[in-house]
């Protein structure tokens, strides 16, 4: 839901379903929109992390973009990420993304090169003046190596430049200073999501406005009652429920020590949609290693144990 003081909800970052040679699965990624907004969530957020954007070529954006929006209608907002290394080449995306008519744009600190925190500064100031939706940062520093600080965000929250952020961060410490200085500073409109799917009750509890979970892709139902505890003030059914995710993400270690982490993670996403027949495929965009039928069959253990 988006409320008037800020995006809030269940937004789950969407997988995109490939076919076995690699080219986007409209077919299956409508009916995972679909299965997601059947489970209630509040928003979607597309060429994320666990859509596989860092693998994804302009034209599979593109086509993953339009249809989505295409799909949904506007009957929830989609969100964007418009990530790429330096500013010239998001903002490129962002042209993109503005006119297949998202609801607003999910930017990364550039990457590839160091970049000082002023050079961060004037990447999100290039971004907003070019786009006419709402921008939100994606702290991630375990890819782009750079930490997203509480005062750069706030700062930018004040100038207007951005409309929030999501935490991918694991620093739990930080996201709390950045919800007291939003606190302290009056941003009501700045949107504080976490994208911890692990800790998602705390998180609420500590006030932020929603989660944007990869394991929502498997799962919606669960996070969306997960919220709706929080949001009703019952923690005990919060923790309960997130105690069940906690254990069904155990699926994302499936994968041996003959790949990397995320091809195990990104694989037990998609094949666990797959088992579900959501989706047609479980093909993840090369380099990526896929599951073995022994891991995959692991992953159907995973989902039998939680329920699905």
């Amino acid at each position: 839901m988006t409320t008037a003081t800020a995006l809030s909800g269940v937004i789950p970052p969407v997988c995109t379903p490939l076919t076995p040679d690699f080219e986007v699965d409209t077919a299956s990624l409508t009916r995972l929109v679909d299965h997601l907004l059947d489970g209630g969530v509040d928003g979607l957020f597309v060429l994320g992390s666990t859509s596989e954007v860092a693998f994804l070529p302009d034209g599979h954006r593109r086509t993953v973009l339009e249809t989505v929006v295409g799909h949904v209608g506007g009957a929830v907002p989609v969100l964007a990420g418009v990530i790429d290394m330096t500013s010239l080449r998001v903002l490129d995306h962002v042209r993109t993304a503005v006119e297949a008519g998202v609801s607003g744009i999910v930017v990364t600190a550039p990457f590839y090169t160091r970049t000082h925190p002023a050079e961060i500064a004037r990447h999100f100031r290039a971004v907003h003046a070019r786009s006419t939706v709402p921008v939100y940062a994606y702290d991630l520093p375990v890819s782009v190596h750079s930490k997203l600080g509480a005062e750069l965000l706030l700062e930018l929250a004040a100038e207007g430049v951005l409309a929030g952020v999501k935490d991918s961060s694991g620093d739990e410490g930080g996201f709390r200073e950045v919800l007291l200085g939003r606190r302290d500073r009056d941003l009501t409109g700045f949107s504080v999501l976490t994208g911890s799917e692990l800790t998602v009750d705390a998180a609420l509890w500590m006030g932020a406005d929603g989660v944007v979970p990869g394991l929502g892709n498997v799962d919606p139902h669960g996070y969306v009652r997960l919220f709706a505890a929080a949001r009703n003030g019952d923690w005990a059914a919060a923790r309960t429920e997130q105690e069940r995710l906690f254990k069904l993400f155990g699926l994302v270690h499936v994968g041996g020590p003959h790949m990397g982490r995320s091809s195990s993670a990104l694989g037990a996403f998609k094949a666990a949609l797959h088992l579900r027949g959501i989706i047609d495929s479980p093909t993840t965009a090369l380099p990526q290693i896929p599951l073995s039928p022994e891991e995959i069959s692991r992953v159907a253990k995973f989902l039998t144990d939680a329920g699905l």
